[in-house]
């Protein structure tokens, strides 16, 4: 069971694989820390101390990783002061970061159902009906697809706005 390669992908040895999505996006979230921040932040943590406590990890390693989803534009940072104290920052998913909402509950939905026994700590459910929100992949349509029913093919609009392209 996999999707489908079209067109010249079909042969998987004659295309580069240096410029993939998937790629990419996981040099900007693919750590633990990154990931449990971003959940962190969609549960509505903004306190750079929330932040380092809830996750479990060092001020030092907190901030590093911070700084840089705020540098890659998925935090916004706000500075805030209480009476008394020094100014300091809040950190606010942008709608950048507020797009990654799938792949994290996507990923809450995977280790609900294949790492925890009785489904996991943590449900997903609809607001207003309570009723279970799941994560999947679907058509322009609405249709669920599974993972045979997609192809994967060359997107011609970024091959034409890539330098060398077509």
């Amino acid at each position: 069971m996999s999707v489908t390669l079209a067109g010249p992908l079909a042969d998987r040895s004659a295309w580069n694989t240096e410029a993939c999505s998937i790629g990419k996006a996981m040099e900007v979230v693919g750590s633990r820390t990154a990931m449990l921040l971003l959940r962190e932040a969609f549960y509505g943590t903004t306190r750079f101390d929330d932040f380092a406590e809830r996750v479990g990890v060092t001020d030092a390693v907190a901030a590093a990783r911070l700084k840089k989803l705020v540098a890659l534009g998925i935090f916004a940072k706000r500075p805030y002061r209480e009476p008394g104290q020094r100014t300091r920052h809040e950190y606010l998913l942008t709608q950048m970061g507020r797009d990654l909402f799938p792949a994290v509950a996507a990923l809450m939905q995977w280790g609900n159902t294949y790492l925890q026994h009785s489904g996991g700590p943590l449900a997903l459910v609809d607001r207003g009906t309570g009723t279970p929100v799941t994560i999947d992949a679907r058509s322009e349509s609405g249709e669920a697809l599974a993972v045979e029913d997609i192809a994967v093919r060359i997107n011609l609009d970024w091959l034409q706005r890539e330098p060398g392209g077509s």
